[in-house]
């Protein structure tokens, strides 16, 4: 399920964060508090994706079998990761910040009741 293979740098996180809120932003069908409750709701839709990859790299539906593989489970959890980001954006313009915040509290809160 792990890929060791060397990759090309990543794009700047954030920069392409920003480029595809304002792609998603510049011809939004929905506006207003409805277009930015919409754009969360999309989440739901990634982890349903997440969740028939899931099942379809282990072949537990018997009508179909295996139908994906862990490669596309990985490629559907970046696409959840992407659109949370994507909507917090959405959210704020200080996302980064906001992210940063509240990885540095779940990471204090982990590791402070992690056994040593």
């Amino acid at each position: 399920m792990t890929d060791h293979t060397p990759h090309s740098p990543s794009p700047d996180l954030w920069a392409t964060i920003d480029t595809l809120w304002e792609w998603l932003d510049a011809d939004r069908p929905v506006e207003g508090r409805e277009g930015v409750l919409l754009r969360i709701l999309k989440l739901s839709e990634e982890v349903g994706e997440v969740s028939e990859a899931v099942i379809g790299a282990t072949g537990q539906n018997p009508r179909k079998g295996v139908t994906h593989t862990w490669d596309d489970v990985q490629s559907e959890l970046c696409d959840v990761v992407i659109t949370a980001l994507v909507a917090l954006r959405t959210l704020t313009p200080q996302a980064r910040e906001v992210f940063g915040r509240q990885l540095e509290r779940v990471r204090e809160r982990s590791l402070a009741s992690a056994p040593r």
